[in-house]
């Protein structure tokens, strides 16, 4: 690595993608100098962007101790989610009315219950579950919605990739996906904007019933690892 190519913003995006893609823990201790051998820099560009992370709530800054990794918040993701069942609850109605119909049999198509194996690929399945979403909400046609969606989505990935404990889950996932893949084709509006929201009250209750246990397990897995 060299130190061009790893200015302050472009250090800041690989940890920030780090954090939320819980790559690096909860508790999690980082130093500046540890950052700054790892992408072959100064300090300064180092701690600019441990400061940004700082601001926005990821980590918390301890003189002479480093820098930790801050705890879930599993109420403060509660609030994106409901946030996140107002833009999905309008993206759906829009794409009742706007979205492309190849775009429909294509999603048809992956999410087709027959479809799913005996033995799943969560990681995979976590990937397309979120992607889905978003296709919704680009298929709406307000690309305003879309991406803040997408940012709601990096506030609650933690949460919502710890949703799938088995494959009966999935297999509902699945089944649900499909039924509103078919509401919108029929123009069902009013149902499928229902429907999404209870769809996502219910992925957001298996997932914090899911959390605390799982992060635990997640964090004594990464500290024996290191």
């Amino acid at each position: 690595m060299t130190t061009q190519h790893f200015s302050s913003q472009k250090i800041y995006e690989q940890l920030r993608q780090k954090i939320l893609e819980f790559e690096l823990y909860p508790g999690t201790r980082i130093t500046e100098s540890e950052l700054a051998t790892r992408f072959s820099v100064s300090r300064t560009p180092v701690r600019a962007a441990l400061q940004r992370l700082e601001l926005e709530g990821h980590i918390t800054i301890m003189p002479k101790q480093g820098c930790f990794v801050r705890p879930v918040d599993i109420e403060k993701i509660s609030y994106y989610y409901d946030v996140r069942i107002s833009l999905e609850a309008t993206a759906i109605e829009l794409a009742c009315e706007h979205m492309n119909r190849d775009e429909l049999d294509a999603l048809c198509e992956i999410w087709n219950p027959a479809s799913v194996k005996k033995t799943v690929n969560m990681d995979e399945v976590k990937m397309l579950e979120e992607a889905f979403h978003i296709s919704i909400a680009v298929g709406s046609g307000n690309p305003v919605l879309a991406n803040y969606l997408r940012d709601i989505n990096n506030h609650i990935r933690i949460l919502r990739r710890l949703g799938f404990p088995d494959r009966k889950a999935v297999l509902e996932t699945y089944e649900e996906h499909s039924a509103l893949l078919e509401m919108i084709k029929a123009g069902k509006t009013r149902l499928a904007r229902k429907t999404m929201i209870e769809h996502i009250r219910k992925s957001q209750s298996i997932a914090r019933s899911v959390t605390l246990t799982q992060l635990q397990q997640a964090v004594r897995k990464g500290s024996s690892g290191r």
